[in-house]
């Protein structure tokens, strides 16, 4: 149906075929790449994404199924690259602004239970794979509530002056005394308290 060239590599591939999405990845033994591809009924038939790209080759990759994805990520794949010391995961996902569950990403996928015992395929039946719904995972990102405090510095403010310790003029006119009287700290130091509530609540 479609023939792309890739590379000049002698390496074996290791194909992995999403039918959810009709995307595959073209992963290459001993390369250090992710070529992926998708798949339509229409002329040329195959369609070139992208390619990820890293330092350390690969000797072996595994693909997890699409029930163990985060669908509130919207992650559509999730590699294990195994290097010579360790495994690294590669997760990929779909930039989408929406909080809602993706239909789209996420149509009813093969579930765990096999639909057919081993005595009915040899028997020669066949079966279609037992769909289950991703819906049940989807986890809402939580709506952080702001609140806000109408107690403001303008309201404390006429307080103060309104008060009898701060309408009482000062005799003197001048001293620490009635320097203090006639300043608003007690209103500064109240306003400081409610934004930092406002601010922890953000």
């Amino acid at each position: 149906m479609g023939l792309q060239e890739l590379d000049s590599s002698n390496g074996a591939l290791l194909p992995f075929y999403d039918p959810d999405t009709n995307v595959v990845y073209v992963c290459g033994k001993g390369d250090s790449s992710i070529r992926y591809f998708e798949i339509t009924d229409e002329s040329p038939y195959v369609h070139y994404l992208n390619t990820f790209s890293s330092k350390e080759p690969q000797r072996g990759m595994g693909f997890m199924p699409k029930r163990g994805l985060d669908v509130s990520k919207c992650e559509i794949a999730r590699f294990f690259k195994l290097h010579e010391r360790k495994c690294e995961p590669i997760i990929m996902t779909v930039p989408r602004k929406s909080d809602l569950f993706q239909d789209d990403l996420y149509p009813d996928t093969a579930g765990p239970e096999a639909a057919l015992e081993a005595e009915e395929w040899v028997a020669g039946q066949t079966a279609g794979p037992l769909l289950v719904s991703l819906r049940q995972a989807y986890v809402p990102s939580k709506q952080r509530e702001l609140k806000v405090n109408r107690h403001s510095l303008l309201h404390d403010g006429r307080s103060t002056a309104t008060s009898p310790a701060s309408s009482t003029p000062n005799p003197a006119g001048t001293g620490s005394t009635g320097s203090s009287r006639l300043s608003a700290p007690p209103a500064l130091g109240t306003g400081t308290v409610n934004d930092e509530r406002v601010l922890d609540g953000l």
